[in-house]
């Protein structure tokens, strides 16, 4: 990691979560149990120019900025570690490291089933007074759905955008 400040990294880290904000926070469908949303894409672009710990950074402040700004219910701090941890999960697969199809679905395959369908159950499931085997069946669903969703996307974000990312940073 580069210990030196560098002033276009942390413009384009902040302009990236503000997308992520939005595409969680007004380009997704809620209900209390589950959310479908598109707020993953631009933690993928941080994970694939940054790296991991800045993807796991970036989506925690994410996480909390959105709910400070746009409450949608109360704070609790497993979420943020699950988003973390996404974030830090999206960084290991796909930073420096020659983005296939294979590093796409192990990287959403963990973070759908271990992270989203595991953790974030569980802490539904604490906070809402539910029992945990109550929760799963919806979620489950919503999980499998996901995870072809988000490789399809992933993919299409990578040889359109991602490819491009080193290009256009260094012409600006």
């Amino acid at each position: 990691m580069n210990k030196k400040f560098d002033v276009r990294k942390l413009v384009q880290i902040s302009l990236l979560v503000a997308l992520q904000i939005i595409l969680t926070r007004f380009c997704s469908i809620q209900t209390p149990i589950v959310r479908i949303g598109f707020g993953f894409v631009p933690v993928v672009i941080i994970a694939t120019m940054y790296g991991p710990i800045y993807a796991g950074v970036a989506n925690g402040i994410a996480d909390i900025l959105g709910l400070m700004l746009f409450p949608s219910g109360s704070f609790f701090p497993g979420f943020t570690l699950t988003a973390i941890l996404a974030g830090v999960i999206y960084g290991v697969f796909l930073y420096n490291k020659p983005i296939t199809w294979g590093r796409i679905i192990a990287a959403s395959v963990i973070i759908n089933i271990v992270l989203n369908l595991g953790l974030n159950t569980y802490w539904l499931s604490i906070m809402m007074g539910k029992g945990f085997l109550a929760l799963l069946p919806t979620r489950i669903v919503k999980e499998l759905v996901m995870i072809p969703i988000k490789v399809v996307i992933i993919g299409i974000v990578w040889k359109s955008i991602i490819v491009k990312l080193p290009k256009l940073s260094q012409a600006v």
